[in-house]
C-alpha cells in the first residue's frame, strides 16, 4: 500500500511539472540573483550505484524510515566529512531548474499544506513576477546541510556555480542572498577564496544569518533534537529523534554553537532545572545556569549514553568532541573573514519575542 501511495504521489509531481505556466515577464536587464538557503533548506536525494535516485529529505511517504536509512551519518575527522551509514548510496543536491528545483518547495508531492514545506517558493514566484528568468537571472545553490561549512566539496560547487552564472548573464556580477547558515557558508568561501568571490560578486545580502552563533537552538537540538515542521504535519514528517540523532553528527551543527570570543549584551545561558538533595536527603529544585563554554560539560553528560540501532548494530553517539575541534577551527575562518572592497555586503535581521537576546 505504501508503494502505491509513493508511486501517485510521484505521478503526481510530474503532472505539477508539466502543467507549470510559461513565464510571462522578463526584464532582461536585472543583474543576476543567486539564493543560498539555510540549514534543511535543501532537496537531497540518496543515489545508489546504479544512478537510481528517491528523495530523502523532505519527503511524507516513509519520511522517518527513509530519513533513518539513508541520512544518518558518522562523522570522519581525518576528511572532516559526514558519511551515510549506508553504504550502498550518497547523498545528491537536485540540479533542475538551474539550482532552483532543490530550495522551492521541498516536497513537491506534497498538495494539501504543502506551504509547510516551502522554502524560498515565495520570494522565487515573486521575483518572476518582477522579471526574473531562471537560468538567466535567477538561480539557486543547494547543498548537504549534514557537512560543514567549509567542506571542500561544497565550496568547489559554489565556486563553479558562481562562474555559472557569470556566464549565463553575459558576464554581470551577481547577487547572493543567503538565508539562515547559508551566511556561514558564503562567508567561509569568501574568506578562503576572496578572489574568486570579488571577481564574480557585486552584493551580498545575508538574512538572518547566525554570524555569532544560534546558542538558544543549539541547546535545543543538542538537549532536545529539533522539529522542522509544527502541527498536523509532525504526523508525517520525521520524529524530533530521529533528526536529533542525525544533527549530533554533523558539523554545521556545532559550527553554529555561540562564538565564545563575540562581546554579547546579555550572555546567552543554558538554564535547566536540577534536583539537589542536602546532607539529611531531602529534596530542592535549583535552577543552574551555564555559559556557552560551560554547556559543553552539559551537552557531554547529557549525550554520554546515546546510542542509536542501525543495521543490526549498536552505534554510540556522544557529544563529538572530534567535530567540536573541527567547529572551532571553522570559527577562526569566520572570524578573520572581510568583505572585498568592491563588494557591498548587506545584513537584514531582526529581533521578536521569541529572540532570547539581542543579535546583530
Amino acid at each position: 500500500m505504501a508503494v502505491l501511495l509513493e508511486e501517485i504521489a510521484q505521478s503526481v509531481e510530474i503532472w505539477l511539472k508539466l502543467i507549470k505556466k510559461p513565464q510571462s515577464y522578463v526584464d532582461p536587464n536585472l543583474d543576476p540573483v543567486l539564493l543560498v538557503p539555510g540549514i534543511a533548506g535543501s532537496i537531497l536525494n540518496a543515489v545508489d550505484d546504479n544512478g537510481r535516485g528517491e528523495r530523502v529529505w523532505v519527503r511524507i511517504i516513509g519520511a522517518d524510515y527513509k530519513f533513518r536509512t539513508k541520512l544518518w551519518s558518522r562523522f570522519d575527522p581525518s576528511t572532516g566529512q559526514t558519511v551515510s551509514l549506508d553504504p550502498k548510496t550518497h547523498i545528491v543536491v537536485p540540479e533542475e531548474r538551474y539550482g532552483l528545483h532543490a530550495i522551492d518547495v521541498l516536497d513537491p508531492e506534497m498538495i494539501i499544506g504543502r506551504d509547510c514545506v516551502y522554502y524560498f517558493h515565495d520570494m522565487i514566484v515573486e521575483m518572476m513576477k518582477w522579471g526574473f528568468q531562471e537560468g538567466k537571472t535567477l538561480f539557486g545553490f543547494g547543498y548537504d546541510f549534514r557537512q560543514s561549512n567549509r567542506f571542500q566539496e561544497a565550496l568547489e560547487r559554489f565556486a563553479a556555480k558562481l562562474e555559472a552564472v557569470y556566464t549565463a548573464s553575459g558576464g554581470k556580477k551577481i547577487n547572493i542572498i543567503s538565508h539562515s547558515m547559508g551566511g556561514l557558508l558564503v562567508k567561509c568561501f569568501m574568506s578562503l577564496h576572496s578572489d574568486i568571490f570579488e571577481k564574480y560578486v557585486q552584493n551580498w545580502i545575508a538574512i538572518a544569518a547566525p554570524f555569532q552563533g544560534a546558542p538558544g537552538y543549539i541547546s535545543s537540538t543538542f538537549l532536545n533534537g529539533m522539529s522542522f515542521v509544527e502541527g498536523w504535519e509532525q504526523n508525517f514528517f520525521i520524529s524530533k529523534w530521529s533528526m536529533h540523532q542525525l544533527l549530533i553528527e554533523c558539523p554545521s551543527i556545532y559550527e553554529l554553537m555561540a562564538c565564545p570570543d563575540f562581546q554579547w549584551e546579555h550572555n546567552p545561558l543554558l538554564e535547566i532545572w536540577r534536583e539537589k538533595h542536602d546532607k539529611d536527603g531531602n529534596s530542592n529544585i535549583v535552577l543552574e545556569s551555564y555559559s556557552p563554554e560551560e554547556s559543553v560539560s552539559i551537552f557531554k553528560e547529557a549525550l554520554s549514553s546515546n546510542t542509536v540501532t542501525y543495521d543490526g548494530l549498536d552505534i554510540p553517539l556522544p557529544f563529538n568532541l572530534e567535530i567540536l575541534q573541527w567547529a572551532c577551527e571553522t570559527r577562526k575562518i569566520l572570524s578573520c573573514a572581510k568583505v572585498p572592497s568592491q563588494v557591498k555586503f548587506y545584513n537584514i535581521y531582526g529581533t521578536n519575542l521569541e529572540t532570547p537576546h539581542s543579535v546583530w
